[in-house]
This record gives structure tokens, sequence and C-alpha cells, in this order.
């Protein structure tokens, strides 16, 4: 949530955090605003609505200077506008600061310093981190800053200046992610790596508790303990053109024209000379072990803990539970040494995720993440990463992150498997095939989405629809559903298909759209006489299956095929029709389809 960038250097402060904030807006895009320190004084300017209000209003404003920082707010505290915008600041103006995160004691906080004698401008709870930074500082902002941490309860990521120090940036983090890019006679601050690749791509991952004074030429990093330490420096593997739209109209059509390209380098990550490897994740002896596997994750990422569940019962026969990871360490998990808990964060920042993550670590488990970013907090917190080779992914509405996690589910599946003697080399390596063979039939797919165009124009005047599918497709119609949902703003429900008739049919009248996943072999008589069901019932039929089910065509009104594949990947294929027709339903709806209403990228609070 909420995008951060802070500037100090040679270069101009508000060009450089501008730039960032643009890189960022997917994070959050309810308000921006900027504070930069010009002859010793702090000039702070907040607009409501997206990034592109504010650069308007400064246009013609003077705000040259060498620091500054700047924020895109996803709101959680007081409703957007511009006083509730950040950056926030002291009556005096002498201190300004960024958050990203909840301050979850800020009620008392606030109390405690209005009976000080302090003024409350907004409605957040961020403004209480300015005033309380102020009734402690005594000369020294760092030392304000620490003292202020210790009575603070929540998450956040702090990004602070102050008039009396013009040359430097303070920042800190808990729970929320912030990087520090090192630049030659300038540094940045971020929330995420994006925006600052322009400029650099050596950064430092803060660790939770960690605390930077950064100043143009020097950075200074302090452990919790307020003990100096040395962080790894990493270098980013991709540019900033990677995080362009390289021609295309939106992010999210780009990343789901890029599927092809991160499948295979997933697949080439982890497949040498044919065979599949994961010794650096998982030991001989410790495959032995576990006796159960527990996926943990939120939305997207959830649907592909889905997939992986089916992966390993189909392929591995190991007992599996998927959970979502907001209720997971509250339903009292039975996890012990035995346990093998993998959690799934595009991000690797979701805090809900993350929180899960320390209960299965504090009850015995063997925890594995699975993300898209290196140095993200759940590579750190887990004893062992996976990471998907999507690139960044820009669109709020995830795509090629999601089949990614997918694929290297379905690989863990098969090495385990295979570990266990449950299937032979040779069947290893005709399933290595499949996955290979993914990539070519999707972009088949990407080359014929006219018919996929056609079914969005009916579609983008409907207010509700439903998707349904038996078995593994129950699982892909859940995600086609949430993607028609979170960016095309119908309400759509998904349902296993024998489910439908239990009560939620009465819903179905002339005109209904429902979709249906229709990839199961075994299960495909019994989708059929669903699909019976809801004709007969007035609904508008949209069928993805493979090209040579006439069965499932004749009883369609639209039928949108894919290639043949085995059951278990045929999730992959299955998958980017309903993409497609979430991305064109929204264009033709006019949304913007890359930042949606109330979502953000990283869901970094509870």
């Amino acid at each position: 949530m909420c995008g951060i960038v802070g500037y100090i250097g040679k270069g101009d402060a508000k060009t450089v955090v501008l730039q960032g904030l643009e890189k960022l807006e997917y994070r959050g895009y309810d308000s921006a605003g900027i504070a930069v320190i010009k002859d010793s004084k702090i000039m702070i300017e907040k607009k409501k609505g997206k990034l592109k209000n504010l650069e308007n209003h400064l246009e013609n404003l003077d705000l040259e200077s060498h620091i500054g920082i700047g924020h895109t707010r996803w709101a959680t505290h007081g409703e957007p506008s511009d006083r509730n915008s950040h950056p926030h600041f002291t009556e005096d103006m002498s201190i300004a600061v960024v958050h990203n995160g909840i301050i979850e004691n800020y009620a008392t906080l606030k109390s405690e310093l209005i009976q000080k004698g302090y003024n409350f401008t907004s409605d957040t709870d961020t403004e209480v981190v300015a005033h309380l930074i102020h009734s402690i500082y005594e000369g020294d902002l760092f030392s304000a800053l620490t003292k202020a941490l210790k009575l603070l309860r929540g998450s956040y990521a702090l990004g602070v200046i102050h008039k009396d120090f013009p040359n430097e940036i303070i920042c800190t983090r808990k729970d929320s992610p912030l990087v520090i890019g090192l630049g030659e006679n300038e540094n940045l601050i971020a929330s995420d790596v994006p925006a600052i690749l322009k400029y650099t791509k050596n950064v430092y991952f803060l660790e939770d508790g960690d605390i930077a004074r950064l100043t143009a030429d020097n950075v200074e990093i302090f452990d919790k303990t307020l003990v100096p330490v040395e962080r790894e420096i990493k270098v980013i593997e991709w540019d900033y053109e990677q995080a362009t739209k390289g021609g295309f109209p939106h992010f999210m059509i780009k990343e789901i024209f890029e599927q092809p390209k991160s499948i295979e380098e997933t697949l080439n990550r982890r497949i040498h000379d044919g065979i599949i490897d994961f010794s650096d994740v998982l030991t001989e002896d410790e495959i032995k072990k576990f006796n159960m596997i527990h996926i943990v994750a939120c939305g997207t990422a959830y649907h592909a803990g889905l997939q992986g569940q089916y992966a390993l019962r189909e392929i591995s026969g190991v007992n599996s539970l998927v959970e979502i990871a907001s209720e997971y360490r509250y339903m009292n998990p039975f996890v012990d040494e035995n346990t093998l808990a993998i959690f799934v964060s595009q991000s690797g920042e979701t805090l809900d995720t993350l929180a899960a993550l320390k209960e299965a670590k504090a009850r015995g488990a063997k925890t594995i993440a699975i993300t898209n970013v290196v140095g993200s907090t759940i590579s750190r917190e887990a004893h062992k990463t996976i990471y998907t080779m999507a690139g960044p992914e820009i669109a709020v509405a995830s795509t090629k992150a999601y089949t990614t996690q997918v694929i290297i589910l379905q690989l863990l599946s098969i090495y385990l498997a295979e570990k266990k003697g449950r299937i032979s080399k040779e069947k290893a390596s005709d399933f290595i095939k499949e996955l290979y063979s993914v990539s070519e039939k999707i972009k088949t797919t990407l080359d014929n989405v006219d018919i996929i165009k056609d079914v969005a124009e009916f579609m983008k005047d409907k207010h509700n629809g439903f998707y349904i599918g038996r078995g593994v497709d129950f699982a892909t119609a859940l995600e086609g559903s949430l993607k028609m949902k979170e960016i095309t703003y119908i309400h759509t429900e998904a349902f296993p298909a024998g489910e439908l008739k239990h009560g939620s049919i009465a819903l179905i009248e002339p005109g209904t759209p429902v979709v249906v996943v229709a990839m199961q072999t075994n299960l495909l008589e019994k989708t059929i006489s669903n699909i019976k069901e809801l004709k007969a019932r007035g609904a508008h039929i949209v069928t993805v299956a493979r090209n040579s089910c006439l069965e499932a065509k004749e009883v369609s009104d639209e039928f949108i095929g894919v290639g043949e594949i085995d059951d278990v990947f045929s999730v992959l294929l299955a998958v980017i029709p309903l993409q497609l027709l979430s991305y064109f339903t929204s264009i033709k709806k006019g949304i913007d389809v890359d930042k949606p209403r109330n979502l953000a990228k990283s869901v970094t609070v509870e």
C-alpha cells in the first residue's frame, strides 16, 4: 500500500521524486504529495486524486531543492483529500513525514499529544508520528525518531526530514518494505524498486527495525538495537525499460503477453539438463520427513495455491492444505516440525502472509517462500525462497505472477513425486515436456483475441455474473471471477459447477452471463449437464475448453478454445482467456485498468 520516494543529492529533488512516484502509483493513487527543504524551510504541496493532479499543480511553483520526500496514498485512515494526503507535518513546519503502514495505537497517542497542546489537521494515523517526533526532539532528529519508534505500535515504513537538517533524510521500516538506492553523490529511498531504477540498480533492502541516515554521499544503517550494521548491496537484474509499457496501452495487457517468456524463464531456472532441481530448497531427508504441506496466501496467490494443492495431490500423492493467510494464524493450525509450509506472495510484502509465516515458524514448520521480488521481506523471513521469474509486474491485477506461481508449484509437485518414487524419471520427463509446450499454446491464444473482444462487448453492460468449473477448473474460475471484479467492477461469483443448483441458481434469469471452465476430461460430461441446467433457465454461456471439445461448443453461446494439454497443466491455458476477458471488458467500460478503484498492488496492512 502507498508509495514512498525520497531523494538527496546533486539533482533536482522535485523531478526525481515525481518520477519515482509515477513508477509507484500502482501502490496507491487516491492522493499524492511532496515536501522539500528550500532556504531552510520545509515546503509541502499535496493534492487529492491521481498523481497528475499534483504534477499540474506544481508546474509553476518553485520547489527546486536537493532534498525531498514524496508519497502516493492508498487510504486507510481518513477519506482521500488534500489534507489527509502525505507528507504530514508539524504545526511549525519543522518536520515532514511520509508513511506506509498503520499506527495501531495512534488514537491513544493522539489524545496524549492533544493534551500537550498539539493541533491536528488531518484524520490520519500518520500525523501522530510527526507530532510525536516533535514532542521528543531536542536538537537531534535521529535520536528523536529512535525514541518515538519505541512508542509506536503497528507497521511502518517512514521517511522523515527536518528543516534544521537540510542535508539528511532519516528512514526506518517495520513490517512494510523500504529500499535504499545507492547513487553517485546521491541516494534515494523508496517503497519499491521501480521508483529508483532510472538512477541506480544498487540497493539496500532494509530489514525489520533498521533505521538509516542518508546524506548525498553516505548511508548509515543501524539495527533495531541502534548498532551500526552493514547490509549487503543487491544489484537489480532487470532494468528501467522493463518496468515501462513497451508500446502496449496498459501494463496489464503487456504483462499478459509476457507470460510465455515468464513461464519459460521460470522453467529454465529450475530445470537443468531435463531434470527438475529444488535441492537448494529441500533435502531428501526433509522430503521423507514431511507428512503435511500447507500452502498459505491471499487473493490471486491463494488461487495459485489451490492449483498447487491439486498438483500435489494428483502427481505427488502428498496430503496438502490451502489456507487464506489472513485466517491462518487465527485458526490454531495443526503445524509442527513435520509440516512444510509454503507461503506465496507476488510482492513478498503481503502483511497477512508474513504474519502467517511467522506463526508457522514459531510452531516448528519448515517454511518456503514463493515470491517474485528478490530481497523482499518474505524471502528473508522464510527458511528458503523459490523465486518466480516473472519480471516486474506493475498492473494491480496480477497475471504473469500468477502463472509463474502455478508453474513453480507444479514443478515442485513433480519433483516431490519423483523423489518419493511415485513417478518414474520417464514420467517426470513427459510432464516437463508438457510444461515446456505451454508457452507456444498460450501464444496461439494471444494471437486470436477477437472472440474474447466480442464476449467483452456483451459483458460490459452486465452487473452480475457467475463463473463455474469442476475440480481444478473451479480454482481457475475463482481466479477469472476475481479478475472480473477487480478491474471491471462487475459483481461475479465463482462456484463448483455442481454447487450452483444448490440455491444460487435462483439468481439465473434470461441473459445472465455464466463463464464455464471445462478443461477436466473426466468431469466434462457432468460439466456439460450443468451447462444445460443453466441454459434451460436463460443463462448466456461462455465456455473455455479445448478446441476439440465439440460437446461444449454445441451447448455454449460463446466458445473460447485453447490447445490440448494434460489435465493437471490445463489451468495454465484456461486462465489466459479469462485474463483477457476481464481486460477487454474493463477497456470497453472506460476504466483505468492498471489502477482499479480501492485497490493497491502490495497489501502491507491487515
